[in-house]
């Protein structure tokens, strides 16, 4: 008699989180049972897997999973009811684990309580799969900046809590080996294999519409509702750089596109859009960013992985704040903090964004400085064929 497929309880809480945990969970082939339980939104980078299966309740948050990112979007996610699902999903998980062998968290502190709950109540296997926090984001971070980002006390530095957690799993992988070492000091066996930001890059989707005789510039206004207030913005840096052919990675609904006033746009088709105004024309591309990631010059971002994963291939970022839910002016500075020179953030004003721009573009020195920050910061791909692997051991497979 055969034994039984093994099955993995998947515990997420965030767009790039998903993401993350679905390639992971690809790795462990078709035979296994993957039961995923994703805390924010829906979870949609899970349905490519044939073999998992959505154990809890939907909670779609207004902040796009950042109720900390300001008073507003904490009150926005409370009236959206916040506590009474989140509760509802830490049942879930527990059901969803039961008969697991092993419960893997990709996401914080907040998942790693939950995974952690389902892990003990299952006697499974527990694997937790850091990918937000970094020792970089302690990096001239005095009394007076931690004062002024209290909201974000988790975000920089792990709490006691966390920590305690963190020693009791069988497996702890961070993002980088300065946060090896943050952890370790204080008692965790962590380890780095490699950028979980770089192992989900996509690969190159199709050709794109670039002539080489002029750089590159791409456009990230991200996956959240920035897009809204950083798009427009972005645009009309284009028609100031009319030496750089611009580039928009997409990835929204055509019918979510703002444009500035005196813009048009013209959709070509499912991939491809083009906005037109100000003398310039900016192609927007839909499901072509591992495409445009690595035709890239030089990019203009207000996105946490996609700035990352741009910095980890060598280009220079520009970013600018907004007004959320996700590139608020707090995470722009952590997100400095963390990139160091691949990353220059500047006022959301066309002028200043184009003025960054060109300014790297002519300074060769600095250029070179920005790219070897971003793939020392960033680091190699390669950490997810290494979880895996620990995840089958745990497993007894």
């Amino acid at each position: 008699m055969s034994a039984a497929p093994p099955a993995t309880l998947f515990v997420s809480n965030g767009t790039a989180e998903d993401h993350i945990a679905a390639r992971l969970a690809g790795l462990l082939g078709p035979t296994w049972v993957i039961r995923s339980s994703p805390l924010v939104g829906r979870g949609g980078a899970y349905a490519s897997l044939p073999n998992s299966v959505r154990v809890g309740r939907v909670l779609d948050l207004p902040s796009g999973g950042f109720p900390f990112g300001s008073a507003a979007n904490l009150r926005a996610d409370l009236r959206a009811g916040l506590i009474r699902d989140s509760l509802g999903q830490w049942a879930d998980a527990v059901r969803g684990a039961r008969g697991a062998a092993v419960v893997v968290v990709v996401g914080d502190a907040y998942a790693l309580m939950v995974g952690t709950l389902a892990a003990r109540r299952a006697g499974a296997g527990l694997v937790h799969v850091q990918p937000l926090l970094s020792a970089h984001y302690l990096d001239g971070l005095d009394l007076r900046g931690t004062l002024r980002e209290l909201n974000a006390l988790g975000a920089n530095r792990p709490m006691e809590y966390e920590l305690a957690l963190a020693r009791r799993a069988d497996a702890v992988f961070v993002r980088d080996a300065r946060t090896v070492r943050y952890y370790t000091d204080r008692g965790v066996p962590a380890r780095f294999a490699g950028s979980f930001a770089m192992d989900v890059l996509p690969e190159p989707e199709r050709p794109l519409p670039v002539r080489g005789d002029r750089p590159v510039l791409a456009l990230l206004p991200g996956t959240r509702d920035d897009h809204r207030e950083s798009l427009p913005v972005m645009l009309r840096t284009a028609a100031l750089l009319s030496g750089l052919q611009a580039l928009v990675a997409w990835a929204h609904p055509w019918e979510a596109v703002t444009l500035p006033d005196g813009w048009t746009l013209a959709v070509q088709g499912d991939h491809t859009a083009t906005a037109s105004g100000a003398g310039a024309e900016v192609t927007l591309l839909r499901g072509a960013f591992g495409a445009l990631a690595r035709a890239a010059d030089i990019a203009v971002g207000t996105s946490g992985t996609a700035n990352e994963q741009l910095a980890g291939l060598g280009v220079p970022v520009v970013a600018f704040a907004t007004a959320g839910p996700q590139y608020t002016p707090g995470f722009a500075r952590r997100q400095g903090r963390l990139l160091g020179e691949a990353l220059s953030v500047v006022p959301a004003d066309p002028a200043a964004v184009a003025g960054e721009v060109q300014a790297l573009l002519d300074d060769g020195r600095r250029r070179a400085r920005a790219a070897l920050a971003g793939l020392e910061r960033i680091g190699p791909a390669g950490a997810l064929p290494v979880i895996a692997a620990r995840i089958r051991q745990l497993a007894g497979r």
